[in-house]
């Protein structure tokens, strides 16, 4: 823990060249500044300054060979700049991540790193990151998501006959029982590009293509050529299974080994490279252990203070044990907004559903026995077990996977035409 904080320290140092004298106050400390005007809002000096920090941090944890420091900036300002437009989009539109919401993606990033809820803001705090940060950050990324679901998510369809002839295709296919970790550099070509430009970015790639195989660094040259969004990260695409890669170069990985990389791939707007860092068989079958349950939710607020709540919930047990039904109840008191007009049901649920506290009343209670009162991050919950079972959901996961592959085949493209349009269409005033 100490060495990332003093690499993040000397990150910090390291980008004192980027700041002119001028901006430093009579005690030798950083006075901040605008870095650019995007629409009526700012990129301050103290984001890039942060941004390209925690990048140098990562960089040199990786042992990354990075641009150099004018090009750094100019990477990172141009991201904080997209980041700002895409924010300023979802104000006009009022979109916004609940406490909540917020709440259930910190639970199941804790979980995946098998640590508790509560002990997140002291992990954070030993890698230097103040847990106040962690969340305006992780509540911004959730933002984007939702934002680009909306934007360019909803506007792509998938027909049950694409899914059908994905299946079909599919069936035997090797790629369907792999899953890959790929690598990706991205040149654009761009909507109005005529043939120069087209074939400039074809010689852009194949020069690329062409260092990487005399010996340069996939990662390094993701960093300074590739036009993606991972570009930073040195083009990592992490993990997914088969039927998940994008269809420009699904067809190539599946003969691929691990550190291979493929030719220049052409799509409609831009040529990719690609590159199989590792590779492993997925199970061809998947069993599950689901749980059917419904619950009552009672969230204490300035009117109703965690005693009431609990209580409102022992009257309920009761009326429950004279005879009222448990769904009506759920409909009339319940405060989960997604279960109460369905009398509380969750229906049938997979594992990592629940946040922990709720997950461990669940595991433990008996089919048809209804919980005491108990508290969560959430609020108070009473809890019925309806019913347990191992359901195979392998045919769900072809079809989500091949829903998916479909998707992600039209989303990559759309989402780098939507986001050079909001940019396009936004006023920005780059100031350093």
């Amino acid at each position: 823990m100490l060495k990332i904080k003093y690499l993040y320290a000397a990150a910090i140092l390291a980008t004192a060249p980027l700041i002119a004298a001028d901006e430093l106050s009579d005690t030798g400390e950083f006075i901040d500044g605008i870095a650019a005007i995007v629409n009526d809002g700012v990129v301050l000096k103290s984001q890039l300054r942060e941004e390209v920090a925690s990048i140098l941090v990562r960089a040199s944890k990786e042992d990354l060979q990075l641009p150099p420091a004018d090009v750094l900036q100019e990477q990172v300002l141009e991201r904080l700049i997209l980041t700002e437009v895409q924010l300023q989009r979802a104000a006009l539109i009022g979109l916004q991540v609940s406490d909540q919401m917020l709440n259930e993606s910190i639970a199941r990033i804790a979980t995946a790193n098998n640590v508790e809820f509560e002990d997140m803001p002291r992990l954070l705090a030993e890698d230097g990151v103040t847990y106040a940060t962690f969340r305006s950050s992780l509540r911004d990324e959730l933002t984007l998501d939702q934002l680009k679901r909306i934007d360019v998510g909803q506007r792509i369809t998938v027909s049950p006959r694409e899914v059908e002839q994905c299946l079909a295709d599919l069936e035997g296919s090797v790629a369907v029982n792999s899953e890959f970790n790929l690598s990706h550099i991205l040149i654009e070509i761009g909507e109005s590009a005529g043939v120069v430009e087209v074939d400039e970015a074809a010689a852009k790639a194949q020069e690329i293509y062409m260092e990487i195989q005399s010996g340069a660094d996939f990662g390094e040259m993701a960093v300074r050529h590739s036009d993606h969004l991972t570009s930073l990260e040195g083009g990592s695409l992490g993990w997914m299974l088969g039927a998940q890669v994008p269809t420009i170069y699904a067809d190539v990985v599946v003969e691929m080994q691990a550190g291979d990389v493929s030719q220049p791939l052409r799509s409609a707007g831009s040529f990719h490279i690609v590159k199989v860092n590792e590779l492993r068989s997925a199970a061809e079958r998947s069993e599950i252990d689901q749980v059917n349950v419904r619950h009552i939710l009672i969230t204490p607020d300035q009117i109703i203070d965690d005693e009431t709540a609990k209580q409102r919930l022992d009257d309920a047990l009761e009326k429950i044990a004279a005879g009222e039904d448990f769904g009506e109840l759920a409909k009339l008191l319940s405060d989960d907004p997604g279960s109460a007009n369905n009398g509380g049901g969750m229906g049938w649920t997979d594992p990592g559903t629940f946040v922990p506290e709720f997950d461990q009343i669940v595991k433990a209670a008996e089919v048809g026995s209804i919980s005491e009162p108990f508290q969560s991050r959430f609020g108070w919950h009473i809890v019925e077990v309806l019913g347990r079972r191992v359901y195979d959901n392998t045919e769900d996961l072809k079809e989500g996977n091949c829903d998916l592959l479909i998707r992600n085949g039209k989303m990559d493209e759309e989402t780098q035409a939507w986001i050079r349009r909001l940019r396009d269409e936004a006023f920005i005033d780059i100031r350093i």
